[in-house]
């Protein structure tokens, strides 16, 4: 028997970060909160205070691209914050492809208010899949 790992995801902006957390035995992502600092260390305090939380065993980074799998400019900001969240909290960070995890949940009014954490519960959902399909090869 796997002991159970706390996941935490985060879709990251540049105004906004998405936060979701989830467990490796119900291996489904459940938004937590749209985190709106005003600078990176106001970012990076408010991360902390929900790591200490929550104590999650590893994190994923949604890793924006092109739909033809090209990156552009965010892609580039998104894994500089994932390095920054493996440096400076010492946790294994995984990257999941987000080409289609905002344009999913864009069409559903209900989760307009905090979309950037449904975003996140999107991604760790899909980290979640995409391990299932590397056991089961």
């Amino acid at each position: 028997m796997h002991k159970s790992l706390t996941m935490m995801a985060f879709d990251y902006g540049a105004r906004r970060v998405g936060v979701a957390v989830g467990n490796s035995m119900t291996r489904v992502g459940q938004a937590l909160k749209t985190i709106a600092a005003p600078s990176s260390d106001a970012l990076f305090k408010e991360i902390e205070s929900i790591l200490k939380e929550w104590q999650p065993d590893q994190l994923v980074v949604g890793r924006p691209i092109h739909p033809d799998g090209a990156p552009h400019e965010m892609t580039a900001k998104a894994v500089r914050f994932g390095n920054q969240l493996h440096g400076r909290f010492h946790l294994p960070v995984h990257w999941v492809d987000e080409r289609y995890s905002s344009v999913v949940l864009e069409g559903n009014a209900d989760m307009h208010d905090n979309l950037d954490a449904h975003s996140a519960a999107t991604i760790l959902d899909q980290f979640f899949a995409e391990q299932n399909i590397k056991t089961a090869n």
